[in-house]
């Protein structure tokens, strides 16, 4: 059975951080690529970030370039989300996802559109207070 288990989030002050995990299992983790939506009330789901396991390209919307680091940590099959710098405009269910990923790049044309994704997490709450 695969598992995309999510945890962190919650509620942080503007300019604060908080940090989300996304912790795989039933899955060849180092075949994926796993990216990182998120939605905002009244909004649709936006592609945030994306990690590839397989050639370890990175990937980031531009509103939170230099703000948002995701990192792999391979031994946990867990990808992170380090979100710094924190605004009210952050306020959204965070979700994790993943593709296979055959790697040389080819990510980068497949990581911000949701139907390119197999398997989601369970999603998570960030709220950023002003």
């Amino acid at each position: 059975e695969v598992q995309f288990v999510q945890s962190g989030g919650g509620l942080a002050q503007a300019g604060g951080s908080l940090r989300l995990s996304c912790t795989t299992s039933g899955i060849n983790f180092d075949t994926y690529a796993i990216g990182w939506f998120r939605q905002a009330p009244g909004k649709e789901r936006e592609g945030v970030s994306c990690i590839s396991n397989s050639d370890r390209h990175i990937y980031y919307v531009d509103s939170v370039k230099g703000r948002f680091t995701v990192s792999s940590d391979k031994a946990k099959n867990t990808v992170y989300l380090q979100m710094n710098s924190l605004n009210p405009e952050d306020t959204a269910i965070y979700y994790c996802a993943g593709f296979l990923d055959l790697g040389y790049g080819s990510s980068w044309s497949r990581w911000m559109h949701e139907a390119e994704y197999e398997y989601w997490g369970q999603g998570t709450q960030v709220t950023v207070s002003s």
